[in-house]
């Protein structure tokens, strides 16, 4: 099969929601769907009485969340799907804002009940950034929820985008029957199941057929025929090209839980979502059809099976086709890297693959090669752009409570920072370790594994500042002069970046009108400079 035919049969993309909006579960059911797991884990009072295969780290089983993006790769209807489970938790946002830039489309999912949520809003922003594709899923129709036509227009004026439902609800709460399929206008209606796929399902075509009455009722017939009449006269016809840009997002209605909708939403989806774009680097725009490989790491996870102490790092594939044992070339560090045992994921469950394509995710055993942001290629020097970090907004310092364990802290950090899930800075002379985070959640997350990953005890001093700023100058004398008057505040980043901690939004200010020749940044790529 040729590389045309490889790209055109991937589909990318990530699940982002509000806590607690049913993503996981969505997810679950996607998978079920796609024929990768039989039974789905059920998820009640935030309690996982069956661990969500999305969620393999022990401290999620435990809390119930996700705290982690995991990436699955499934098959259905000849599609490969490359599905990114995010997490939900606003504290762990930038391991969500990083995945964004891995995939080629999003699945939103809103909660019936509460709607647009502060955390729907943000994800939007990014996702609005980018010009991404944007689904929504509108889950937990089983519930007393919002009605469907407030909800419409609430993510319309909250989320600045113009909607257009394609599937439309049959009741809701104690009366919700399943879903009318807008797009394909069509009716199945399953046996509600929580954890397996439905036998039986009765197929109507027509919402004039007489079935109709016998299967749902006449009144909701009645209301069915009505809403989708009034649908059809106040939402222009679904333009997949206005999707795909951006500017429109198909709605779909369900519940997750129960299996409603899921197919209806899948089935849109393989038909109308994006093959893998081209991408961004320093020098020029990379194609998917271009026959070189090239990739960038979006990701590092260590210890995804704690018993042999793994660290893995997943590659977005731009370009080419990735091969098992050849050479490519670590723009970064400039040398030549093969892999023996790449891997593609089923959640925790992995296989070695021999190629990959463009939109595909890969997961390379690394011995701390890699960096989040790394680009491979087959020899060309570029790097691939919109991978920053960005500003943390609360900062604590590590502190050690076993000196006899201080290598195994050392090694810790380093790697769970590498990961994604918070930033080091380190402060001379002493080098004091500052992790800055943006959230408190992060912090417990990072003193969790810090001891039972590594065997390194901990705690952490909380510090009073108010933002990191990347600072860079043209004038070295200036540069020179600002690091030393503002030593105490001056740190460095992974990559021995200067960082310049502020303690308050009024002493930025004037650090910033002293020393006019010095530019401060709020992201790693150096790409937004703070303004007065």
């Amino acid at each position: 099969m040729n590389l045309t035919e490889e790209i055109n049969k991937r589909r990318t993309f990530a699940i982002i929601s509000h806590p607690d909006a049913g993503k996981t579960t969505l997810t679950e059911k996607l998978l079920l769907f796609g024929g990768a797991i039989q039974t789905a884990g059920a998820v009640k009072s935030n309690k996982i009485t069956k661990t969500a295969t999305s969620d393999f780290m022990e401290i999620e089983k435990q809390r119930g969340i996700s705290v982690a993006t995991s990436v699955m790769a499934f098959n259905y209807s000849g599609i490969k799907i490359n599905l990114l489970d995010t997490p939900g938790h606003k504290d762990f946002a930038e391991d969500t804002y990083r995945t964004l830039t891995a995939v080629d489309s999003v699945v939103l999912v809103i909660d019936c009940v509460n709607g647009v949520e502060a955390q729907t809003e943000k994800l939007m922003a990014v996702c609005r950034m980018r010009n991404t594709p944007v689904i929504v899923f509108i889950n937990k129709m089983d519930r007393e929820g919002r009605d469907p036509f407030d909800l419409m227009d609430e993510i319309e004026e909250k989320l600045n985008i113009r909607v257009r439902p394609l599937s439309w609800p049959i009741g809701i709460g104690r009366t919700f029957q399943g879903v009318y399929n807008l797009h394909k206008k069509s009716l199945n209606l399953f046996e509600a199941s929580k954890t397996k796929l439905a036998k039986d399902i009765i197929t109507i075509d027509d919402l004039n057929n007489a079935e109709l009455e016998t299967q749902i009722g006449e009144e909701a017939a009645a209301t069915l025929r009505e809403n989708v009449e009034l649908l059809d006269g106040v939402y222009d016809t679904f333009d997949t090209e206005t999707y795909l840009s951006g500017e429109v997002a198909p709605v779909f209605f369900g519940s997750a839980f129960n299996n409603f909708g899921v197919q209806e939403l899948l089935d849109t989806f393989i038909t109308i979502s994006p093959f893998p774009k081209s991408r961004t680097t320093d020098h020029r725009m990379v194609e998917p059809l271009e026959e070189k490989f090239s990739g960038f790491i979006f990701k590092i996870h260590a210890n995804i099976d704690p018993r042999h102490r793994d660290r893995i790092a997943f590659l977005r594939i731009c370009s080419g086709k990735f091969e098992r044992n050849k050479f490519f070339h670590h723009v970064r560090l400039n040398k030549n890297i093969r892999f023996s045992n790449p891997t593609s994921f089923m959640a925790q469950d992995k296989s070695v693959v021999e190629e990959a394509f463009p939109g595909d995710v890969v997961g390379l055993y690394d011995s701390g090669n890699f960096k989040i942001g790394d680009t491979l290629t087959e020899g060309e020097n570029i790097m691939f752009k919109g991978i920053p970090s960005f500003s943390p907004e609360i900062f604590k310092e590590l502190v050690n409570k076993d000196p006899m364990k201080s290598k195994q802290l050392e090694k810790g950090i380093r790697q769970l920072t590498d990961e994604g899930v918070a930033q080091l800075f380190v402060k001379d002379p002493g080098n004091r370790k500052i992790v800055g985070t943006v959230g408190e959640l992060q912090f417990e997350v990072i003193q969790y594994r810090l001891e039972h990953e590594y065997g390194a005890s901990c705690f952490f001093q909380p510090l009073n500042y108010h933002k990191a700023l990347w600072i860079t100058s043209d004038n070295k004398a200036q540069l020179e002069m600002f690091l030393d008057k503002k030593s105490p505040y001056i740190v460095t980043d992974k990559d021995n970046n200067y960082v310049f901690l502020a303690e308050s939004a009024w002493l930025l200010k004037l650090a910033i009108q002293d020393y006019p020749e010095i530019v401060f940044h709020t992201t790693s790529e150096f790409k937004t400079a703070v303004e007065v």
